[in-house]
């Protein structure tokens, strides 16, 4: 079981205060813990020549009307796309993608959850480098929806939290708590409230999850109503695009912690 600490109320910016700026840029992030998280979700994938950036797509077609894949680019290809050319930065200055190193520099203490997008194993060790030289372990829980990703993260002897992927939130939801504790040993399910026609949000599943010592965190939740429904029934963090919107209902619980 986690200690109490480990399961504080947590407003994640799902990659920054998304819903204004450009996604997973540092102006993103620093307004998501201006609008009032405590916590922030991000993306990376593994460039051409072996560093982190933070971004949620593969390519940058959409963010940065870009041609070309993260995995085939050069850091400094990378560094050259203006992520205000897509969503939510039309008009605005050129906004770059960060890379890892500068996220974790520019918020030292703030909590990240770090999801390695690509299904590839064999950038784990290289993810944890990073982690490690910022003395982050303790604040980034890594999360990826491949097992096998988790669970090189784990095999390497990773000292902080790592996700359940996939695979592992369908176990908690379908096996009795008895038989899933066998199998899932992760530390928190990230989870949407539905998957397909599957409904993750029930308290008795909440209950489960809590009862195996895991943190239930939801994205992507904008809605204030649904964020009080879930904190209620148990959740422990709320993942959002509009920080702002969703901090009252954060400020309602006072000090509490799970």
């Amino acid at each position: 079981m986690k200690s109490a600490r480990d399961h504080e109320l947590r407003l994640y910016g799902h990659r920054g205060a998304s819903a204004r700026l450009p996604e997973n840029t540092l102006p993103a992030f620093a307004a998501a813990l201006e609008d009032g998280a405590n916590a922030l979700e991000l993306d990376v994938h593994r460039t051409a020549d072996g560093h982190f950036v933070v971004a949620h797509d593969p390519h940058g077609h959409r963010t940065a009307r870009a041609a070309g894949h993260i995995r085939e680019l050069s850091l400094r290809e990378i560094l050259s796309w203006n992520v205000a050319k897509g969503t939510n930065g039309s008009g605005l200055e050129p906004h770059a993608v960060p890379t890892l190193e500068e996220v974790l520099g520019a918020f030292p203490g703030v909590p990240m959850s770090i999801d390695l997008k690509p299904d590839d194993p064999s950038a784990v060790p290289s993810l944890l480098e990073v982690v490690a030289r910022h003395g982050a372990e303790k604040r980034v829980p890594l999360a990826s929806f491949r097992t096998r990703v988790v669970r090189r993260s784990r095999g390497l002897g990773y000292p902080g939290r790592t996700t359940l992927s996939k695979l592992e939130v369908a176990l908690v939801r379908f096996l009795p708590a008895t038989v899933a504790r066998r199998f899932v040993t992760g530390d928190a399910a990230h989870i949407p409230v539905q998957h397909g026609i599957v409904r993750l949000d029930g308290p008795p599943f909440i209950a489960r999850c809590r009862a195996l010592g895991l943190r239930v965190d939801y994205w992507v939740v904008d809605d204030p109503q649904e964020a009080r429904r879930l904190l209620a029934a148990g959740a422990t963090g709320i993942m959002t695009d509009d920080p702002a919107r969703i901090a009252p209902v954060f400020r309602e619980q006072g000090d509490a912690q799970f």
